[in-house]
């Protein structure tokens, strides 16, 4: 069954498994969360899970907000998003989604958002090549051309300077390798996308081992 739950990132370690090899992990925090909405076909025009995570205070939150976790009988969250490749019919408004619910080398996809660099030069963003950085040379960072003569015009998709980061990323495929019930916490095989305290969203693989 396609599983998925939302969560912090809280940093990296490394653990010891079995076979005594030490492994770098991510660990992610994902108290539990609460299904607020159940999106179906003939009410929505498509299928989704809508989970709710982290508590907001209610003096944070307008009246929509409120009303729209009170179905639930829950708390206003401060993140909402949707799973649609989660099965509707095995999950109600109102229960609660558990790191449980992930166990030991499940596989899986996660997204989150990666960390912004701000507007940076194309050496940074494109991995270009320096120039000569001896005396006398004027072109040490420069991006170079960036049109031909033919076509006198900056094709679209050309790589230059620009701001870099602050993108959904997602990585598919990685282990989970300790699930820890008690305090909420998935340590996940590898890095993952975004800084520390940020959203990630955790899913069963789409493609699989």
């Amino acid at each position: 069954m396609t599983k998925g739950i939302l969560g912090r990132k809280i940093g990296m370690t490394q653990v010891f498994v079995e076979n005594g090899d030490l492994i770098p992990v991510t660990i992610i925090q994902a108290t539990p969360n609460v299904v607020l909405q159940k999106k179906t076909v003939e009410t929505d025009g498509y299928e989704a899970i809508q989970l709710g995570f982290d508590d907001k205070r209610e003096k944070l939150s307008n009246k929509p907000a409120k009303g729209h976790v009170a179905k639930a009988e829950t708390a206003p969250k401060r993140f909402i998003r949707e799973f649609r490749e989660l099965d509707v019919s095995a999950y109600e408004v109102g229960q609660e989604v558990k790191v449980d619910s992930f166990a030991e080398g499940d596989v899986i996809d996660v997204t989150g958002t990666s960390k912004g660099k701000g507007f940076q030069g194309v050496i940074k963003r494109h991995g270009f090549s320096m120039g000569p950085m001896s005396h006398g040379s004027r072109f040490h960072r420069a991006t170079g051309s960036i049109g031909s003569v033919d076509a006198q015009r900056v094709f679209k998709g050309k790589k230059m300077p620009g701001r870099m980061g602050s993108d959904t990323v997602t990585i598919q495929n990685l282990e989970i390798v300790r699930v820890d019930a008690e305090r909420n916490l998935l340590l996940i095989k590898g890095n993952v996308p975004g800084a520390r305290k940020s959203l990630i969203k955790v899913r069963s693989a789409i493609k699989g081992n």
